[in-house]
């Protein structure tokens, strides 16, 4: 049995997950072999996000000094439920659970929140299926460097020609 001050100690270890995340989503992972979860915080954690498993009690209390989170979660918080925290790239951590989950079929992905905005299972694997920040700066930085790079080559040529045209039309004179 918990005592008075070890579910104060949860709901206030669970507030400040919710302060410092980014993002955060329920999943259930009722059905799971104890291997298969140690994988999963094994990749959150490389994925810079924690799993936490939650008392729905206790979690609820939690939510109400984060209103945006009461909104998105409220609904999902029942059966075995666990938060996955997401400190880093909220993306990545969708795709590890996303990826998980085709693994494992008993993992569900109930529910996210992200900046504050609800996410339904369709939206997290949309998110899922972009490319993390890095991957995008560096297509963009591509992007900006191939219209640099074909300007010089187009310069490039346009002096050649004008060169060979040169060097061909002073002999004919």
């Amino acid at each position: 049995m918990m005592t008075r001050a070890k579910k104060e100690q949860d709901v206030k270890a669970i507030k400040d997950k919710f302060a410092k995340a980014k993002g955060a989503f329920i999943i259930d992972f009722k059905g799971m072999k104890v291997e298969q979860v140690t994988s999963l915080r094994k990749k959150l954690n490389q994925a810079d996000s924690e799993m936490k498993v939650v008392r729905n009690t206790l979690a609820k209390i939690a939510f109400k000094d984060h209103p945006d989170a009461e909104k998105a979660f409220s609904a999902t918080m029942q059966g075995t439920n666990a938060i996955v925290f997401s400190y880093g790239e909220v993306n990545l951590t969708a795709k590890t659970l996303a990826d998980m989950a085709k693994d494992v079929e008993v993992l569900q992905i109930k529910s996210g929140m992200m900046d504050g905005n609800p996410m339904d299972e369709g939206k997290i694997k949309f998110l899922a299926s972009l490319p993390g920040k890095d991957q995008l700066r560096a297509q963009f930085l591509s992007v900006l460097n191939a219209t640099g790079s074909k300007l010089a080559r187009c310069l490039n040529e346009y002096v050649k020609k004008s060169q060979e045209g040169g060097a061909e039309a002073a002999p004919q004179a």
